[in-house]
Order: structure tokens, then C-alpha cells, then sequence
């Protein structure tokens, strides 16, 4: 982990911290051009910048992008405080932030087209379509892994097995990164329990691309991305100069705000390794909602949340987490790594969704996703 001393740390962060209030008190941070002419009031507009600067300032977090859906188009977006703390970047509505397991969602889009084009039974073994996945002791579907049903391992709490933190390991294809999990046992019969896991989408990734005959990242940029509009969403290759991308960040036990861990996420694309900017995932969540990527019955499938064996209700369809805030039906979904903290929030009914990308880990930016939800649609009381 690169570090500098704690008081080149205090000052550059208080430097760069006082600028971005500046930046939010004048409402000069960065703003797409569609905000000039925005779906929200100048009052909606001062309440969400007002939330977003109180999180920011209450959790010390260097940079944050958030987007607002409404009437099923991308209607407002902003940046505030810095993409990089060290050279006084601001964030903006483009820069793209690590997306975490809100890559998920984009995978099980991705996977229920080639459903709908009948390239990919659900309820069929994933060996039809991975063979280099070996056959465990009871068959696991398609269906079950998008719903974290299949039985596959998340990370192990003590990390064997797994890649290590701050590791720049890179995984040259998916079949490589089966590897990690492959010869585990399963935790639990699928179907019988809900068990998230991130390797569950590593081995769709694989489904993906035996079901296509092609790429994972070639696919979903062919068959998401560019339908959405999504220009600048794509796989986060560590190695790579990726304009707009942000820096990373993380604070330390004693409050200090230093440089994340490094990630190379190559063995986990598919369930949290793609980088989005909030002007971006608008775009799908307004594609989703106007049902451009998937068939309204394909949304609604995904939209409805699986059943353990015993007929218990998982409260997660197949790539989207399912609840109800304000009494109204949501599909959202989080995500957090190393340097970032995700969450998208859809509205199907109010055709509404929010959109929160913020550098640092270990956020709960799910609430500050409900006080902008709320101010957006003029909800009243609580959650």
C-alpha cells in the first residue's frame, strides 16, 4: 500500500477538503450538461448537494458522483469533492469509480439475453456451457447462481484460498480464475440455502461465454453497454491508463484518510470487477426501466425474488436485490472493495432511480441513496 506520513496525509486531504466545500458552497463542482436543464427543482437540487456534503463530511470521503433518474430518463447528475486528493481533481459525473458488486446486475442483464435469444437454458448444469467447472456433488443451474442459490463459496473469512488483499495478481481469462474456487466443496445444496457469493458470478462469467461464443467483455460491451449508451463503462484493467478514472481511497484505524489497497480484480470481473461513472449507470437504469436491454417479463423475472427449496423468499432475484422503501417496490443493489462504495436504487412504478458512486470503502452510501430518493420523488416519511 503506498503511504505518505500522516501529516502530509492531514494536510493534503484538508487542502483538497476545503476546495471541494468550496466547490459545493458556490455549486460550481462539475455537472453534466443536462442538468442545466434538469428534472429537479433548484430547492430538490440544494437538498441532494446539501445531503451529499453533510455524508462527505461526516464519513471524511474525498469524492463522490451521484445521478438521478426521472420519468425514466437520466435527469440530473453531479460531482463532489475530489477524484484525486494528491492533484486536486474534482469529481465529476464521468469519473469512473470501481463499481464493486453493482457489476452484478450488468452480468445477470447480460446472461437473461442470451435466455431470451435461447442460447442459454437456465435450469440446465453450468457444465453445458463451462465444462472446466468439475461436477459437484449435486447439480448446480444458471438460475441458482443468479440468485446466490448454486452452493459456491464467497470469500473465505480468513482469506486462504483467496487472493490475497493488496495483490496485483492478474487472471488471464475466466477458465483461470475458476481456479480460486473450482475445488471447494459446495457450501450448501443449491436451492436449499442463500449464500452470496461473488465466485457464484466468476462462474457465470464462464456461462456467459460458453453460451455466446465469445468474450464476457466483448458480449456485455456489445449487448449492454453500447445499447445503453454506456460509453465509458468497461472492465477495470489495473494496469491500464484509463482516462477519468478515479483514485482510491481508505481510512485507517486512527481516522486518516490514505491510499487504498491495490486491486486487480481480473478474477472477479463479472461480479465486481467493471468501472462505471454515474452519468453512465444512469443510462442503464433508464434502459432497464424503458425495457431496451431486457423484455418487460425478463425484468419482472429478475425483479422477483427467489425461494429457498423450503419455499422461504430470498428478498434477491436473479442480479438485483428486491425491497420496498417509502412502501414503494425497489431493485438496488450495493457494492464495495478496496477505494470504492456503490449503490444503485431503482423505482420501477415511479420509473425513478438513484445512482451513488462515492472512492472509499467501507461506506453505507445505501442510506444517503434513500435521503436523495426521497427528496427526488417528494416522498414523506420514513424509509
Amino acid at each position: 500500500m503506498k503511504q505518505i506520513s500522516s501529516v502530509q496525509v492531514e494536510k493534503r486531504f484538508r487542502a483538497a477538503w476545503r476546495l471541494a466545500l468550496v466547490l459545493l458552497g458556490l455549486s460550481v463542482a462539475c455537472v453534466s450538461l443536462r442538468a442545466q436543464n434538469a428534472g429537479l427543482s433548484a430547492e430538490q437540487r440544494s437538498q441532494i448537494e446539501t445531503a451529499a456534503s453533510n455524508f462527505m463530511a461526516s464519513n471524511s470521503v474525498p469524492g463522490v458522483s451521484v445521478s438521478v433518474v426521472l420519468n425514466g430518463q437520466p435527469s440530473w447528475s453531479k460531482g463532489f469533492g475530489m477524484a484525486d486528493l494528491e492533484n486536486s481533481v474534482p469529481a465529476t459525473p464521468v469519473t469512473l469509480y470501481r463499481l464493486g458488486s453493482i457489476s452484478k446486475p450488468i452480468t445477470a442483464t447480460a446472461i437473461l439475453q442470451l435466455w431470451e435469444r435461447g442460447k442459454l437454458d437456465l435450469d440446465a448444469e453450468v457444465q453445458k456451457y463451462c465444462p472446466a467447472f468439475p461436477k459437484k456433488e449435486w447439480p448446480i443451474t444458471t438460475r441458482e447462481l443468479l440468485g446466490h442459490l448454486g452452493g459456491v463459496r464467497h470469500y473465505n473469512p480468513d482469506g486462504k484460498g483467496d487472493v490475497p488483499e493488496d495483490s496485483a495478481r492478474h487472471f488471464a481469462n475466466m477458465v483461470e480464475s475458476l481456479q480460486l474456487f473450482a475445488g471447494d466443496p459446495l457450501v450448501a445444496k443449491p436451492g436449499t440455502k442463500f449464500h452470496y457469493s461473488t465466485y457464484g458470478y466468476t462462474l457465470l462469467g464462464c456461462v456467459l461465454e460458453g453460451a455466446a461464443s465469445e468474450g464476457y467483455s466483448s458480449f456485455v460491451k456489445e449487448s449492454v453497454f453500447q445499447p445503453a449508451g454506456m460509453e465509458d463503462t468497461q472492465v477495470d484493467n489495473f494496469f491500464a491508463v484509463i482516462p477519468h478514472r478515479t483514485r482510491w481511497y481508505h481510512k485507517n484505524k486512527s481516522g486518516i484518510v490514505e491510499n487504498a489497497g491495490v486491486l486487480d480484480s481480473s478474477y472477479k470481473i463479472p461480479g465486481g470487477g467493471l468501472i462505471s461513472s454515474a452519468d453512465d449507470m444512469a443510462r442503464y437504469a433508464a434502459a432497464m426501466l424503458a425495457d431496451k436491454l431486457v423484455k418487460p417479463a425478463t425484468r419482472e423475472l429478475m425483479w422477483t425474488s427467489q425461494k429457498t427449496s423450503d419455499g422461504t423468499p430470498t428478498g434477491y432475484g436473479l442480479g438485483w436485490a428486491v425491497a420496498k422503501k417509502f412502501d414503494l417496490f425497489t431493485a438496488e443493489h450495493g457494492g464495495g472493495q478496496q477505494g470504492t462504495s456503490t449503490f444503485i436504487l431503482l423505482i420501477p412504478e415511479r420509473r425513478a432511480a438513484v445512482i451513488i458512486l462515492a472512492n472509499m470503502d467501507n461506506l453505507d452510501v445505501s442510506d444517503l441513496s434513500g435521503q436523495i430518493l426521497k427528496i427526488a420523488l417528494n416522498l414523506k416519511g420514513p424509509e
